[in-house]
């Protein structure tokens, strides 16, 4: 098959093309080579026997040439920091939602369109995820996301009206969308504008909703996105590792080699048009358990303090319901938390040392209200 990879060139397309390769596909990579990714001069290394088109993905409309004749695309181009895009919003939304109309565009110009696109969705879209009430443990619920107001008073978890406490429960993929972020919106807006133009298309789109994925190849310049990258570059430097609000808020982390197997599994998977499914583990991990994790497996002792700040737009808890990954994919995660972060560790431990950002990232939020003060 010859196969299209939009953001062909991040951690994930890379991880892919090396996969798709190995198993006798023609891969061609479509990526802008963001500097807040690849850094200014970036070090090219193209997956061995794919081709790279350096195009951003809102300019592939004029280039439809690129997709025309080739068997599957997969779209993974976008940005994905939730906190930056709280004020990069037009950005955001031209990259995510633009470039998916962009990539739609190109589709409609091709005298021979792919079979399937399969969306690199996200975990996001479903904003604080599926909850229940203790008192009634048969009634799924999905809380709104919490205010400013509440997060300001430290108010981290999610409660039902009357104040008692609710308890986070696997998220299934049927639940509605509730973005609490502009990137969440903007991954919700690439999901419906997939669904509504395959059919006249014709074209079987593949939704993916990816959790936090980490791994080797991750950007460790990048101080927008990507938890333990941004942790282990302040250990690797001797700087300590803030936590936000308690430290228990949780995240549902999967590594790479999963996404990879995922993604794979959809090129030919028998699935009805449009269906979403979740990909993660399934097993929530507080910040405070990774952040000790990763200072073990890295041999970097640094002090992990809790901070109490917050940033808006963040959710407290959110793991997956992978019941239809299994079902429908094939797909059970094999690549356990430990023995992940230490073959991250690992890889970065190579990699050259890059400056922290994420003091100035997180000075970027407060400049504007949308995180607490020191």
């Amino acid at each position: 098959m010859r196969i299209v990879i939009t953001g062909g060139m991040g951690f994930i397309g890379q991880a892919l093309a090396r996969r798709l390769i190995g198993a006798g596909h023609v891969v061609v990579l479509v990526d802008n080579l963001s500097p807040q990714i690849h850094g200014e001069l970036p070090t090219l290394s193209v997956p061995e026997g794919s081709s790279l088109k350096r195009l951003d993905v809102r300019e592939i409309a004029d280039q439809p040439a690129l997709l025309d004749g080739c068997d599957a695309v997969y779209h993974l181009a976008a940005e994905t920091g939730t906190a930056q895009s709280m004020y990069r919003v037009r950005h955001y939304v031209g990259v995510n939602e633009f470039g998916t109309a962009a990539l739609l565009e190109a589709l409609a110009a091709c005298a021979k369109r792919p079979r399937r696109v399969i969306l690199a969705s996200s975990r996001s879209v479903y904003g604080e995820g599926a909850y229940v009430d203790p008192r009634a443990p048969d009634q799924m619920l999905q809380p709104p996301s919490r205010s400013a107001e509440q997060l300001a008073a430290h108010g981290w978890e999610l409660q039902a009206p009357d104040g008692y406490p609710l308890t986070p429960v696997p998220t299934a993929e049927d639940l509605p969308f509730a973005p609490g972020s502009v990137y969440a919106a903007t991954k919700a807006a690439q999901e419906l504008l997939l669904r509504a133009s395959a059919p006249a298309l014709g074209i079987k789109p593949v939704i993916l909703r990816f959790q936090n994925v980490y791994g080797e190849g991750q950007s460790l310049q990048n101080p927008y996105t990507g938890i333990i990258s941004i942790f282990f570059n302040r250990a690797r430097q001797g700087l300590g590792i803030p936590l936000y609000e308690d430290g228990f808020e949780s995240r549902d982390f999967i590594h790479i080699d999963d996404i990879v197997a995922g993604l794979v599994a959809a090129l030919d998977a028998d699935l009805p048009d449009g269906l979403a499914i979740n990909l993660g583990a399934g097993t929530p991990t507080t910040v405070t358990e990774l952040a000790e994790a990763l200072v073990a497996a890295s041999g970097h002792q640094v002090p992990i303090t809790v901070t109490g700040q917050y940033r808006v737009g963040d959710i407290r808890h959110c793991f997956a319901d992978m019941r239809r990954a299994k079902e429908r994919l094939g797909i059970v995660p094999q690549v356990s938390l430990a023995t992940g972060l230490a073959r991250f560790c690992a890889w970065a431990e190579s990699q050259p040392v890059f400056e922290d950002g994420s003091n100035k990232a997180l000075a970027e939020l407060r400049a504007r209200n949308l995180a607490s003060a020191e």
